[in-house]
């Protein structure tokens, strides 16, 4: 997660983030913070392939020179997380990113997104 442009405080607080994420979701989460190029999204998809578990995983890369948002989910994630709740995190993330707040933004959305991708609990009857 290259982080440059933040500190290490919050460096730990987006990686708190994603700990928790993982053990909610039990899904591979990354987050990428830098310059994204002219396509933003074929640059997160790059990103997104190289994981090592890309059909289990969520990338969020965030290009804040840019105002660039984008997040790439996994094959295996996409059965959990729908398109609409992406859309409705980004817009979240946005409204906190807007404000100044990017470190807010990316764990509230790091969570929003762990928390939709959950898997369904399900009741089994004997």
């Amino acid at each position: 997660m290259p982080v440059g442009e933040f500190n290490s405080a919050e460096r730990f607080q987006v990686e708190d983030a994603i700990r928790h994420a993982e053990q909610v979701s039990r899904f591979e989460f990354s987050v990428f913070v830098g310059r994204s190029g002219a396509d933003s999204r074929a640059f997160a998809t790059q990103l997104h392939n190289k994981l090592v578990a890309p059909a289990r995983s969520v990338l969020i890369m965030l290009d804040p020179a840019a105002r660039v948002l984008e997040i790439v989910t996994g094959g295996e994630v996409r059965r959990n997380l729908s398109d609409t709740e992406v859309e409705l995190t980004t817009l979240q993330m946005q409204s906190s990113f807007a404000s100044g707040d990017l470190v807010g933004g990316l764990r509230r959305g790091i969570q929003m997104l762990a928390e939709h991708a959950r898997a369904p609990q399900t009741l089994h009857a004997d």
